[in-house]
């Protein structure tokens, strides 16, 4: 009996074990984890990638304008600056419209990304822009505007309504959970600026909306762990004080409490993009910018990058070829659109769409801060 008793216990312990050790696997990643998996990448530079053929993430990646062959192309002007990573939006409603197609053209990105040695970051929501979402033709772009196709997800409709959350449940299971051994996929980027007021759309907004999406975040970071990914999750802060939890809004405490790597986004002059780098340090993690570089703001490669490799932070800008997005133009453009005439420098983006570079010494800084870049006539 006394046998059998501490047999029992034994398996009791085993059992105990095994299950902890399988909730350990679909929690947080630890500090220690994370920075392993750091200590395994190179320095990560990149671009928030969309086509230059696309207005939007619905535009990038619908059946009727996906468009492999101009990804490969300007993808390999990436490749041939010393890139080595991607911040690629996408959107629910592809997932609703057609979970297979959407993922065999996934699949086709990333096989064009790997050729170009290029691991991409996937944004699974967004709040930003417009909060009405539609499938199918995208309106041509603004004249003069930045960004003035780009779509939220979930939208407005969605993030209220409660039935929706299955459907969403099954967008973030089924795209995390067909490639969540693929070692071509860096991280996933649970949420892009959840709690963004979006003050150009403001009037379309839920008046709750920072509340619903609080409500939801915690979820969706959860769904995605239940498949098992290899990879780690983030969303990154983007607004407020993070240099003591007491100053942090809610939605910043659920950012930094849920994600495996901290991401943030900073806009602003290198002083202010080095003291938001001392804001996170203290976590212990990794730390990723994964948006930054508007050179009317004064957040430019000349003065964000260099600091960034110093302290081996990844370096992610928004934009890579001017084209539909128009993000080449200031935000201010939604209060005066550009079209009488153009602003003295550009906002954002790298590459024109003849694949010249905007500036000449900027992709020449790059090529030198990565040790990685060939010129582009080079890069097969």
């Amino acid at each position: 009996m006394f046998k059998e008793r501490i047999g029992w216990i034994g398996c009791l312990c085993l059992c105990l074990v095994a299950s902890a050790h399988s909730q350990n696997t679909v929690g947080r990643w630890t500090a220690e984890r994370a920075n392993a998996w750091y200590a395994q990448q190179p320095w990560l530079v990149g671009a928030n990638y969309v086509p230059s053929d696309a207005i939007n993430q619905l535009e990038m990646f619908q059946a009727a304008t996906w468009n492999p062959q101009l990804n490969d192309k300007e993808l390999g002007l990436a490749e041939g600056i010393g890139m080595n990573t991607m911040r690629v939006f996408l959107q629910d409603q592809l997932w609703t419209q057609d979970p297979e197609g959407f993922k065999h053209r996934l699949d086709e990105f990333l096989s064009i990304a790997s050729k170009h040695h290029i691991r991409p970051i996937f944004v699974l929501f967004d709040s930003c822009w417009d909060p009405n979402p539609r499938l199918g033709p995208q309106h041509p772009p603004i004249p003069g505007v930045h960004n003035s196709g780009w779509v939220q997800s979930p939208g407005v409709e969605e993030l209220a309504d409660p039935q929706a959350k299955s459907r969403l449940e099954a967008y973030v299971k089924g795209i995390v959970g067909a490639f969540a051994k693929d070692p071509r996929v860096l991280a996933w980027d649970i949420w892009n600026e959840p709690d963004n007021g979006n003050g150009d759309y403001k009037a379309e907004e839920s008046r709750n909306k920072t509340a619903l999406v609080d409500a939801l975040l915690p979820q969706a970071f959860a769904w995605a762990r239940s498949v098992h990914p290899v990879q780690p999750l983030t969303s990154g802060v983007w607004d407020g004080d993070w240099s003591h939890p007491a100053r942090e809004s809610e939605t910043t405490k659920i950012q930094l409490s849920e994600s495996d790597i901290i991401s943030f986004h900073n806009y602003d002059w290198p002083e202010g993009f080095e003291a938001r780098i001392h804001e996170l340090l203290p976590y212990g993690r990794p730390v990723l910018c994964t948006e930054y570089m508007a050179r009317g703001a004064g957040s430019t490669f000349d003065g964000s990058l260099p600091i960034a490799k110093r302290y081996h932070v990844a370096a992610i800008n928004w934009g890579l070829v001017a084209g539909k997005t128009q993000t080449y133009l200031p935000w201010d453009s939604w209060q005066r659109p550009y079209v009488m005439v153009k602003p003295p420098i550009w906002f954002h983006e790298v590459f024109r769409q003849d694949d010249t570079p905007y500036r000449e010494h900027e992709v020449a800084l790059i090529r030198e801060l990565t040790g990685r870049g060939t010129s582009a006539a080079t890069v097969k």
